[in-house]
């Protein structure tokens, strides 16, 4: 789940199929972060899982706002996009993983240096938590 002010990576979760807790444990782990006064809009593609009752129940009950990608539009759900296009190249193409949970430990390592180390241009040349700190500090 990725922050649209700042590309900041939320909340991550893998398992190796798919299942309907899935996207509920991910929505949890996002809530944590949130302040009681934050109420972001949720956007997501499509998926079967996005459209769960529980999981939009999870939502109405935060009082957060679901926006859902149009039919056949990638465009619409383009940061999470790119955020994939960056993490392949960087942390999967190079490396073979022996286990689900060594894969696991590494994207969680990955997206602690995508959110606190890694630049973006876009965002002054700071890493995406540098720049919602800064952002924080000025308003």
């Amino acid at each position: 789940m990725t922050d649209l002010f700042n590309g900041e990576t939320v909340s991550c979760r893998i398992q190796t199929r798919p299942a309907s807790d899935l996207a509920g444990k991910m929505l949890k782990e996002a809530f944590k972060t949130l302040m009681p006064s934050e109420k972001p809009i949720l956007h997501s593609d499509q998926g079967w899982q996005y459209r769960m009752p529980f999981y939009q129940q999870q939502l109405k009950d935060k009082g957060l706002v679901q926006g859902m990608s149009r039919k056949g539009n990638c465009l619409d759900n383009a940061a999470v996009e790119s955020f994939f296009g960056t993490l392949k190249p960087e942390c999967f193409h190079t490396c073979k993983y022996a286990s689900v949970t060594e894969l696991e430990t590494a994207l969680h390592e990955y997206i602690h240096y995508y959110n606190h180390e890694r630049i973006k241009l876009k965002l002054k040349g700071l890493s995406p938590v540098q720049y919602r700190i800064q952002s924080l500090k000025t308003a």
